[in-house]
């Protein structure tokens, strides 16, 4: 098993340029195998450690701070598991602009059909409106149920609900209706604003 780990290890380095000599024989400077296995995993995890501190040059400065909630769905409120359980029914529908329904939903058609099955709550039609009657309230205010809004091409043009721990369910023009996270190097540096109803 050891042998087949670190012809393994030979053949990635190779990769790099670099090829590491077979345990049992020194090499050239006196190194045997566990020391080129060290410097090897030193090496991965500083290509992984350096890949996640980049990734806030991807999201811009300036912007606000998620949300410090802690509640898994498991434990969020009855009005929570409600549109968790519409979410569930809805996952996977595709998106259709303009639509209400589980042939096809826009964001805010699919915003109103969860607050409207699950809270039995009528909202304005489209984000627009949305944006005009809910109460304002800041990114580190958002509690699950509110409703998240981003800026594409310019203007705000989607929203979804946010559900805890940086989630967010929502219609989305590629996939339908899904759940994506609020820290996504797509959706981060798209945020707008929240409202509450």
């Amino acid at each position: 098993m050891l042998l087949v780990r670190v012809k393994s290890m030979v053949r990635i380095n190779s990769l790099f340029g670099y090829v590491a000599p077979v345990c049992g024989r020194e090499g050239t400077h006196g190194w045997g195998c566990g020391h080129h296995l060290r410097l090897l995993l030193l090496a991965i995890a500083v290509l992984v450690l350096g890949g996640c501190a980049s990734s806030g040059g991807l999201q811009g400065g300036g912007h606000q701070n998620l949300p410090h909630d802690t509640a898994m769905p498991e434990q969020a409120s009855p009005a929570i598991e409600h549109l968790w359980q519409v979410f569930q029914r809805y996952e996977g529908a595709p998106y259709q602009y303009g639509g209400t329904t589980q042939d096809g939903f826009d964001c805010s058609g699919f915003i109103g059909t969860a607050y409207r099955e699950a809270l039995g709550r009528q909202l304005p039609r489209t984000t627009d409106q949305m944006l005009a009657r809910g109460r304002p309230i800041e990114l580190h205010e958002v509690r699950p149920g509110d409703l998240v809004f981003f800026r594409i091409s310019g203007k705000d043009q989607h929203a979804g609900i946010y559900m805890g721990n940086h989630r967010f369910i929502h219609a989305s023009t590629s996939s339908g209706v899904m759940e994506s996270s609020l820290d996504s190097h797509y959706w981060r540096p798209r945020y707008s604003r929240a409202r509450r109803f």
